[in-house]
């Protein structure tokens, strides 16, 4: 049994992880549970690790996976697990070693997601154009929408959890909110993956490794193509 306190948690880092695909700083996880210090976020995160909800990948900063989630409060004492991602060649995602449920579950609730392609500064257009292969996702992983995947080349988002080798999912639209994780067209030329800005008039794409500077260019300039909803690590 969880208390209140690491069950709000854990739905607020599951939640933070649906949306924008990166896990929430401990500064955003103490201002929404309402606590005075930083130290009881990490007292309910060592507990959840404990209990095997979410797990702490080594030597990165706001790296967290949620593991399992517990089932409603009319289901307690009973906990469901993720449905781990089928990548070719061998398992992916969020929970590995989490055992399947039923066949007429999984087809119900797995999507298959096209990889378009590798993603990077400076990458061509024609990388998010051809479809390579597919990987099958659950749909804890995705919101609404028409949705596809990119493989990450290069570090300059890092300091966001987003490594090179990951496949990284995003949701087909043409519009983002500041602070949204996205993919964007410079000039219809070069394809990115950047934090978007709005600064005036103009559009910040953002790094998120401090070796990379922000690029500033006129909204004329930048066409989004979608946004991250959430990532998958192949091990």
């Amino acid at each position: 049994m969880l208390t209140r306190k690491q069950h709000e948690l854990l739905r607020f880092i599951h939640e933070r992880l649906r949306e924008t695909g990166v896990p929430p700083s401990f500064d955003e996880m103490k201002d929404a549970l309402d606590l005075k210090s930083k130290s009881g976020i990490h007292r309910l995160i060592t507990a959840l690790e404990e209990r095997g909800f979410i797990r702490r990948l080594p030597n990165r900063a706001r790296a967290l996976e949620v593991i399992r989630l517990p089932e409603s409060a009319s289901g307690a004492g009973s906990q469901r697990r993720f449905t781990p991602s089928v990548v070719e060649g061998g398992l992916a995602g969020k929970a590995k070693a989490a055992p399947l449920p039923p066949a007429e579950e999984r087809n119900r609730d797995i999507s298959s997601i096209p990889v378009m392609g590798r993603i990077a500064a400076g990458t061509p257009i024609s990388a998010i154009q051809n479809r390579s292969h597919s990987i099958s996702l659950s749909g804890d992983f995705l919101s609404q929408g028409d949705h596809f995947a990119l493989e990450v080349r290069g570090d300059s988002m890092v300091e966001a959890g987003i490594l090179d080798g990951d496949l990284v999912v995003i949701r087909r639209q043409d519009t983002a909110n500041t602070g949204d994780i996205i993919v964007a067209l410079i000039d219809d030329e070069e394809a990115t993956l950047k934090r978007f800005r709005r600064r005036g008039s103009s559009i910040a794409l953002e790094a998120a490794n401090q070796a990379y500077e922000t690029r500033v260019l006129g909204p004329d300039r930048v066409k989004i193509q979608g946004k991250l909803v959430s990532l998958v690590r192949r091990y």
